[in-house]
């Protein structure tokens, strides 16, 4: 049994390495790739030179060739091109360690669009050109050990950290595009696109999410179809209610009935056997289970709350008191309105200030965290110890702690990294957020054979060991990993902020 069982390891790891070297050397000739595009951008500048008054035809051609060539689409490269000369240019680590083949040329998308704001601050001289380097040494750090989607947040925090000035000008100017449009897609469809700020269009999405859910678990607050409303329609005597025809010969009508102030009615547990009584029967009604998919029923529940401003009455009332969720972390100062540095939509990217207070307006319980200098949360300051812990624990997590998942934790369960059957503790050190799909992985009704397990280290990283005995680190997301300006460009945990108390962030 261990001969076997070591001889199925051993078949799994040499698989697994064998596509990640593979995976590695896709990454590194895509890197070779964009190189060649680095190339060809400077071949078209030098074109361009020679021939400035056909700038835009020398740079159809070029994108239109490339484009038929790769069988690519003209826009996406038209991204590609920019990005290669992005990253010849300006970011060289991103560079070297594409071509290491670290990351892939997701991460680099990520990394270099989210630049954006850093790049503009640095042109219009609100920070220094050395903050590039910042961002982009903290941003490999997630990317080489993250997924390219984590990497976005994660940068999206950065460069409003860096930049946060020019990240709140960006999504005023943004803000003002909002919009809805419709075009026809065939077969009787429509697109119906929403531009929308972020904050609220993840809020309707998690509302709509929420309500289908509900409907699927409560078929009870779905209205049924009655069918035939008459009692000739459904085989019953019009004045005693009771079946009629070849299945009752000889009966006594008022047998079975209860009889009351000028009025009866048949007792259904004293009516005689009759095989009209069966679950097919029309007197029986059925509610019958929703087939629609989650995406169909958020499309409906969308289509009832922008018609009917409330759902149809076929959906129930179950659903009316289901409210949107979103955790949003602010700094106190900007709260309390001494800077304008930008909130955070907690696992998405930067809020704009006046939104968060906004929203802390509508809010009545406030829960601050102290943030040590490299930006960890440390603490809450709670009074019920418990709640304290789940607080902590949301703030700490944001999303499922499954390596590369985004999940966000109001649709995690908590877990017990160290079964509680098996005398783990109700610790900090041992709770952490997984989602439905990675939460059951560990459970230990699975075999060993394809059984995950989860623990916590020192640093609050959760280490998952695979059923192959490989083991993969999610590290904690941080808050916030340096504030700079003009004046004070070095990050909190230099000398200048030794002396500093931890920085204080509410969310609500």
């Amino acid at each position: 049994m261990d001969d076997g069982w070591n001889a199925l390891i051993e078949r799994r790891t040499a698989l697994l390495d064998e596509w990640s070297a593979k995976q590695r050397e896709i990454a590194m000739l895509q890197a070779e790739a964009s190189t060649l595009l680095a190339r060809r951008w400077e071949l078209w500048q030098e074109e361009v030179a020679a021939a400035p008054q056909h700038r835009d035809a020398i740079e159809r051609s070029m994108m239109a060739e490339y484009s038929a060539a790769g069988h690519v689409s003209q826009g996406s490269m038209t991204f590609a091109f920019t990005d290669a000369h992005l990253l010849a240019t300006e970011f060289g680590a991103v560079r070297e360690s594409f071509a290491a083949g670290r990351i892939t040329p997701g991460h680099v998308r990520e990394i270099l669009r989210e630049a954006a704001p850093v790049r503009e601050a640095i042109e219009t001289g609100v920070v220094e050109a050395g903050t590039l380097m910042l961002y982009e040494a903290a941003a490999l750090e997630t990317a080489e050990n993250d997924t390219a989607t984590r990497t976005r947040a994660q940068a999206r925090r950065l460069a409003a950290a860096l930049a946060g000035s020019t990240v709140v000008e960006q999504h005023e100017r943004a803000a003002t595009e909002r919009t809805i449009t419709v075009r026809s897609i065939g077969d009787g469809l429509v697109l119906l696109q929403a531009v929308l700020p972020e904050h609220l269009g993840l809020a309707i999405v998690d509302r709509l999410t929420k309500m289908a859910r509900h409907m699927l678990k409560h078929p009870e607050d779905r209205r049924p179809e009655f069918g035939p409303s008459e009692p000739e329609e459904v085989g019953l005597d019009p004045e005693t209610l009771l079946p009629v025809g070849d299945g009752m010969p000889d009966a006594d009508p008022t047998e079975g009935a209860i009889f009351g102030s000028h009025t009866f009615t048949a007792d259904p547990f004293d009516l005689p056997p009759d095989p009209r009584f069966h679950d097919d029967s029309p007197c029986i009604i059925h509610v019958p289970d929703d087939a629609r998919t989650m995406d169909q029923l958020r499309a409906d529940l969308f289509t009832d709350l922008l018609l009917a401003s409330t759902p149809t009455e076929a959906h129930g009332t179950g659903l009316e008191s289901i409210r949107a969720t979103i955790q949003v972390t602010v700094a106190a100062t900007t709260l309390a309105g001494e800077d304008d540095r930008p909130a955070e939509l907690d696992g998405v990217g930067p809020l704009l200030p006046e939104v968060a207070r906004s929203l802390a307006g509508q809010r009545t319980g406030w829960t601050r965290l102290f943030l040590d200098p490299s930006g960890m949360v440390v603490e809450t300051d709670t009074y019920t110890p418990t709640e304290q812990m789940r607080r902590f624990l949301r703030a700490r997590d944001q999303y499922c702690r499954f390596p590369g998942c985004r999940t966000p934790i109001h649709r995690c369960q908590t877990d017990h990294n160290e079964d509680w059957a098996l005398g783990g503790k109700t610790h900090i050190d041992n709770l952490a957020h997984f989602c439905g799909r990675h939460h059951p992985i560990k459970h230990p009704d699975i075999p060993d054979s394809h059984r995950w397990y989860a623990r916590q280290l020192p640093d609050r990283s959760v280490e998952w060991i695979s059923p192959n005995g490989r083991r993969y680190r999610d590290r904690p997301s941080r808050r916030v990993m340096f504030v700079p300006s003009v004046d004070h460009p070095d990050p909190p945990g230099s000398s200048h902020d030794a002396d500093q108390d931890p920085t204080e962030r509410p969310p609500f």
